[in-house]
């Protein structure tokens, strides 16, 4: 898995994976053009996604339909280091029946990016600078 960030001016990336872009940008209070979502937004999109396609999932295997399925990630930041320190995941389904509000709740849980957070992993960074010229 792979995603390129390139550096657009100011405070704007193109972010590439698999033939598709979007941008990152900043609000016009911290720079940038608000031309796309914080690196923060990202985060909490994916954690959104993630649960939504596993609650859709969830819901599609008993034969019912996710119309309306709606996701809503809030996280709160924290300080020294800069973070986001906690983060609700509030999943708002179409009309099921009571009975599957615990197999939601399970499959939204069940989500890759949910689990990474859970058990972070091991990040190694890298830096390579192109050789100077003389």
């Amino acid at each position: 898995m792979e995603v390129i960030a390139e550096h657009l001016g100011e405070s704007q990336f193109e972010v590439r994976a698999r033939g598709h872009k979007v941008v990152c940008d900043q609000p016009l209070e911290n720079g940038g053009y608000d031309e796309g979502m914080t690196p923060p937004e990202f985060l909490l999109g994916s954690l959104a996604t993630c649960a939504a396609y596993y609650a859709a999932q969830y819901i599609k295997s008993r034969k019912l339909r996710p119309d309306g399925l709606q996701v809503r990630v809030t996280a709160e930041k924290a300080q020294q280091p800069a973070r986001l320190r906690s983060f609700t995941i509030e999943v708002i389904a179409p009309a099921v029946a009571a009975e599957h509000q615990a197999g939601l709740t399970r499959a939204a849980k069940a989500c890759l990016i949910h689990n990474t957070l859970l058990n972070p992993p091991h990040i190694e960074t890298v830096v390579r600078c192109a050789a100077l010229k003389s």
